[in-house]
């Protein structure tokens, strides 16, 4: 049995002798499923339907009536109002407090920073999403307006595209959905807790969003995977990418998704950068944490933390001890502090009013089916006006076969009243037609207007016959909504702020600190077969006779000391890293180690160049046989993990001929099969970023010829080197003169 609650009696004769109170003094007794129902059901689906739960065009209630009442307020151009002065306005519409109207608009806002795509044009202290002590101002001291970007929010909203309703006091008329003409509900984050349920919505790329939408409507089994990336987060951050994880996100609306603070290390002030963090978590949370670490002992490597939010935006600076690897501590606060956090998905929509969680696919499929309708409703408004218009305009043609003959019966009928009947009557016109035609100015009755106003005629029945086709038409339809988004898409559209780091490529790291590796100089050899010696100095002097396979010998003699990194280049476009402290010391009388068998290339893979390195200064130089040449900065094959292997490491459009490392630039002699030499100096190339780039041609091939050797230049190479230099490139080369093959010219 349900519970019953009992009241405690109050009598009659208690209360005063003028207090008259119907009902009171008894006692009723109510279930519990009865008060719920009653008093708590009611209160639950309110805030459900019309406070915390989105609709499919992206938007709560309390978002949509802040916007279109800056919409109805003309600031989608124009200057600037007062905060206070929207806020006002909005009231009519949501009949809540200013505060909590003028939060709303401050989220939205460029300032505070908390939307990929944010709606409200700010001026003023908004405050910032990332930052718990950073309040905003009062609504009296910020202006704002709306974003370019908010106009696609309301396109042809006047046209019938979304049904209206009354406000709450019935003077005014609001939209039930805005017509976005993008999919705003997966491209803006959105975050709501409800009664017994809840909604967290990431963001996507606006780009990326827009060609899945698109890809979706031409093929309904397009996988979402190949355009639409990963979540990206208006604060930037690092995705830890995990395919199966986006999968299940994508699949059901449900799930997790991990990101990491972007860090950069200042070596001369020894202190790391923090400059960017997740959404979900303030700089002072991760502060208090790292405040809470170091107290505790857990992390003795930490001298001091501040906070540095300035004029550049969000700046956490952690100062180091002395001899304290950046990247091992990084890694041990990823695991003990937010700042590596995640984001909990839980894609919970109203549709129709019912709340639904649903997967990426399913949205798209839903917003598409509500932008369809949109689409429609706005072509049948407007073949409905061209149709009443043409309808005015055959009347009017009628009366330009005898204008006099509409004057007359004008001047002729004694009551005003019977000049819409006697025009009907005189030109065979209806009611509606003849009353256009009665209002036409005096001024307006020549020949010439009457001329330019029934050629529209034709005109307009084209473009009534156009919209009727669309109508019967889903592919048409489709097509104009398409065409919407790539407009969208190539309007707005932006790079990604978050990037993309790969779990499998992740050697995750344990918490504890580990053993400091031991430093000391060696020289380290490299063979053409592919076998890798580090041998100490008091080692080679005691010999210095290298023993090598039968054919081997060695290409590449560099020293360094046990930390250095090494980067062995695969005549696959790929590149496998390595610490020099991964091989044990050897001596010269021992073949080595096998570096292919030893970092696990692929099958079929041989290591071609080996670059020795402890800070990724100077340049990769590549050349290929089609006599193009790429030079990378050696930074781009530098890595925040400790990634094994790195595809893409050169371009693999035409075979590899020679790589070389240089940290300034220097001048190579490059041979090709035509027996012509080119002399190059490195300063004409220009250095990219991107590993994989396809280089610029340096030395022009004619024929089958292809490019055969480059060597570095020194000054026996040629006795006249001028021979083979150019002011320009590419350039064809010289044949070598006699005197560089060694030959004696005689009579």
């Amino acid at each position: 049995m349900a519970k019953k609650t009992k009241k405690k009696t109050i009598t009659m004769d208690k209360l005063p002798d003028n207090a008259h109170i119907a009902g009171a003094g008894l006692v009723e007794d109510q279930s519990i499923t009865e008060t719920l129902e009653t008093n708590y059901m009611p209160y639950a689906m309110s805030v459900i339907l019309s406070r915390a739960i989105p609709e499919i065009d992206g938007f709560k209630p309390s978002h949509r009536k802040l916007l279109f009442t800056m919409y109805k307020k003309g600031l989608l151009s124009g200057a600037r109002t007062k905060s206070a002065n929207i806020v006002g306005e909005t009231m009519k519409l949501n009949p809540h407090g200013d505060a909590a109207i003028y939060e709303t608009m401050v989220r939205l806002s460029r300032g505070y920073q908390a939307l990929l795509h944010p709606y409200v044009d700010s001026k003023g202290n908004f405050g910032r999403a990332y930052s718990s002590d950073m309040e905003y101002a009062a609504s009296r001291y910020t202006e704002a307006k709306l974003e370019p970007i908010a106009g696609e929010l309301f396109r042809d909203i006047d046209k019938d595209t979304v049904d209206f309703v009354d406000n709450y006091d019935n003077t005014m008329k609001e939209p039930t959905l805005l017509p976005v003409t993008f999919p705003s509900i997966l491209v803006n984050n959105n975050l709501g807790i409800a009664v017994g349920m809840a909604s967290a919505i990431c963001s996507f790329n606006l780009r990326e969003v827009c060609e899945t939408a698109i890809a979706l409507m031409k093929d309904p089994d397009h996988d979402i995977s190949s355009t639409l990336l990963a979540p990206d987060f208006p604060g930037g951050g690092r995705i830890l990418y995990r395919r199966e994880d986006l999968e299940k996100v994508y699949q059901t609306g449900r799930g997790s998704i991990k990101v990491r603070s972007v860090y950069s290390y200042d070596k001369e002030a020894n202190c790391i950068d923090i400059t960017q963090i997740p959404s979900t978590t303030t700089v002072e949370a991760i502060i208090a944490k790292l405040v809470e670490l170091v107290k505790n002992g857990k992390v003795r490597d930490i001298a001091d933390v501040r906070n540095e939010i300035g004029l550049d935006g969000l700046k956490i600076t952690i100062d180091l001890k002395r001899g304290v690897d950046p990247d091992r501590l990084m890694n041990r606060l990823f695991a003990l502090t937010p700042l590596e956090d995640s984001f909990a998905c839980n894609f919970n929509i109203l549709i129709g009013g019912v709340p639904r969680v649903m997967g990426v696919r399913e949205i798209l499929e839903e917003w598409t089916a509500f932008r369809t309708e949109c689409v429609r409703r706005r072509v049948y408004y407007d073949l409905s006006k061209a149709k009443d218009k043409l309808h005015l305009l055959k009347g009017l043609a009628k009366i330009l076969l005898d204008i006099d003959k509409a004057i007359q019966i004008i001047r002729a009928t004694e009551e005003e009243g019977e000049v819409i009947p006697n025009l009907m009557i005189g030109f065979g016109i209806d009611e509606i037609q003849a009353e256009f035609v009665a209002e036409i100015r005096l001024r307006h009755l020549n020949r010439e207007y009457i001329l330019k106003r029934t050629d529209e005629i034709g005109r307009l029945e084209q473009d009534i016959e156009e919209m009727e086709g669309i109508l019967k038409s889903a592919a048409k339809v489709k097509s104009i909504i398409i065409g919407e988004l790539t407009e969208v898409a190539k309007k707005f559209g932006q790079p990604r702020r978050s990037e993309l780091l790969y779990v499998s490529e992740i050697e995750e790291t344990a918490a504890e600190v580990e053993e400091e590796i031991p430093d000391y100089p060696c020289t380290f050899f490299f063979t053409k077969e592919g076998y890798f010696k580090k041998i100490t100095p008091q080692s080679l002097r005691m010999s210095s006779v290298h023993k090598l396979k039968e054919g081997d010998e060695i290409v590449q003699t560099v020293e360094g000391n046990n930390r250095c990194e090494l980067l062995f280049f695969t005549d696959k476009a790929t590149v496998y890293k390595a610490k020099a402290s991964d091989f044990g010391d050897t001596k010269a009388s021992v073949l080595g180690d096998y570096v292919a068998g030893k970092l696990g290339f692929d099958e079929g893979e041989s290591a071609v160049f080996m670059v020795v390195t402890t800070d990724y200064s100077g340049y990769m130089l590549f050349f290929f046989e089609n006599g193009k040449a790429a030079k990378v900065e050696l930074a781009a094959y530098a890595t925040k993990t400790n990634r094994r292997k790195l595809v893409g490491a050169y371009s693999d459009k035409s075979p590899l001929v020679a790589a070389y490392r240089i940290l300034e630039d220097v001048e190579f002699m490059l041979t090709a099969t035509s027996g012509r030499m080119l002399l190059v100096h490195t300063g004409a190339v220009s250095a990219k970023s991107t590993r994989s780039t396809i280089g610029v041609q340096v030395m022009t091939l004619k024929g089958k010829h292809t490019l055969a050797k480059v060597l570095p230049f020194t000054e026996d190479m040629a006795v006249k080197p001028n021979r083979y230099r150019t002011k320009t490139l590419p350039a064809a080369g010289a044949l070598p003169a006699a005197e560089d093959l060694g030959e004696q010219l005689t009579l």
